[in-house]
């Protein structure tokens, strides 16, 4: 009678099943093993908050941004075009036909602009006075949809000004009330230069949604801001004689025209960010050098502290998963102490080191997994309605949450970016990942013998 042949065995490979089966059942507790399965359970959750916060806050600064950059730029042009000596701009009109006909410029608005004290029945406080024309208005819909009493009906030949909601409550003013404004660099006379002084009805109030455009701009038609801030000049009519000198002042005035000026032009572009390729094309388009700002330069301040600041956030909000990954790996230190003996049957029974590494590295990358998961869950939900938790939250506790009048916005903006999302969570996979893999190579380089003896 011949022997049988011994059955061929063959070890199981690499992430096989029975390697998948002991990391879920080590992720189990059993009774005796509570304290381990707490300090689990604690780690899940770190890491389910460390990625929701990161997500929400990013979030939020990402909404920040751009609501405080569609509302800046909505009403402020991406270039601000003016003369090299920094004086009235006299042919204005052509600078602006010059400038619209450019490719990739939506519109080009002219504008006069200068500092004014505003006085109502109730107070008085500084402003900035802008004089923009009917024309230029209707480009601006931001403003033009703001009014919330009153309308822009007839602009130019009206003799008003518009104000913001915030400014007029100031004043103690509405609409058909008068205000006040004095620029102190009114007429030169012997005596000294006299403030130029205009009372005005209030036609238009308006509401941005921004303190700082709702509590300090007075808009008046362009030509009423022109002679205001004397930003005209008489000139001979062409093919008229100077008058002589016995000319009597209906002469005089038959034979000059009043030329005004502007205080610049704003330029608004369809790409904002290509900085530098539309200000080559801007300045090639006009017939004399002019001195060109872009929107990153006048708000270089206030948007570089902002990108400091998300980016500091980030690293600091990282932190918290980075404390979730040190519990996963003390978590996994007391359970490989736990299952000492464990690990040396597996030796025995044929388990390599490979093996034994592979199931505790998925022990640990299951609960950063999870929580990964759950944690970009919660952080989505939070994102998208974050404006409507913070209003119930105010009102249930009756405090002002986000003022406005510090925030310089009337809600809690949000805006969800796939791609920091898709950082996000690859920073924690990452970080979970590495921190299990400690763990397991102390399982792995257990003694089968010393493991028996536990």
């Amino acid at each position: 009678m011949t022997e049988a042949a011994p059955i061929a065995t063959r070890a199981p490979g690499p992430f096989s099943r029975f390697e998948f089966l002991v990391a879920g059942r080590y992720l189990r507790a059993r009774r005796r093993e509570r304290f381990v399965s707490v300090i689990t359970g604690l780690t899940l959750v770190g890491v389910v908050l460390g990625v929701a916060t990161l997500i929400v806050v990013m979030s939020v600064m990402n909404g920040f941004r751009t609501e405080l950059l569609g509302k800046i730029l909505g009403l402020n042009g991406h270039f601000v075009v003016q003369t090299m000596e920094g004086s009235g701009l006299a042919d204005y009109p052509d600078v602006v036909t010059r400038l619209e006909g450019v490719d990739g410029v939506r519109y080009a608005i002219p504008y006069v602009e200068g500092q004014a004290l505003a006085s109502g029945s109730a107070s008085a406080t500084g402003v900035v006075v802008r004089g923009i024309d009917e024309a230029s208005l209707k480009k601006l819909e931001s403003l033009r949809d703001a009014a919330v009493l009153g309308g822009w009906d007839q602009w130019n030949s009206g003799q008003g000004v518009a104000i913001g909601q915030r400014l007029a409550e100031r004043l103690g003013v509405t609409i058909g009330d008068e205000i006040t404004i004095i620029n102190p660099n009114g007429t030169l006379t012997p005596f000294g230069r006299t403030p130029a002084e205009r009372t005005l009805p209030v036609n238009v109030i308006f509401n941005l949604g921004m303190p700082e455009y709702d509590s300090f701009y007075v808009y008046l038609p362009m030509q009423e801001a022109q002679v205001y801030f004397k930003l005209y000049e008489d000139r001979l009519k062409p093919g008229v004689a100077m008058p002589g000198v016995m000319a009597t002042d209906a002469e005089i005035d038959a034979a000059y025209e009043r030329g005004y000026q502007a205080t610049g032009v704003e330029v608004f572009v369809d790409d904002p960010d290509n900085i530098l390729g539309m200000k080559e094309k801007l300045q090639a388009a006009l017939d004399r050098p002019f001195a060109i700002a872009d929107w990153q330069q006048r708000n270089a301040t206030f948007f570089s502290a902002l990108q400091v600041e998300r980016v500091v956030m980030f690293v600091i909000l990282s932190l918290i998963i980075l404390v979730a990954a040190f519990n996963i790996i003390a978590s996994l230190v007391m359970l490989v102490k736990d299952k000492g003996p464990d690990i040396a049957i597996l030796r025995t029974m044929g388990a390599t080191r490979a093996s034994i590494l592979r199931i505790f590295s998925m022990t640990g990358f299951a609960i950063g997994l999870v929580g990964t998961f759950l944690g970009l869950v919660l952080g989505l939900v939070f994102a998208i309605n974050v404006e409507p938790i913070r209003a119930t939250v105010s009102g249930l506790l009756n405090i002002p949450i986000f003022p406005p009048e510090l925030f310089l916005m009337a809600g809690l903006p949000s805006r969800i970016d796939p791609t920091e999302v898709v950082l996000v969570v690859l920073l924690s996979l990452g970080l979970t990942f590495l921190a299990s893999l400690y763990p397991a190579w102390r399982a792995a380089r257990l003694d089968p013998i010393e493991g028996l003896h536990q």
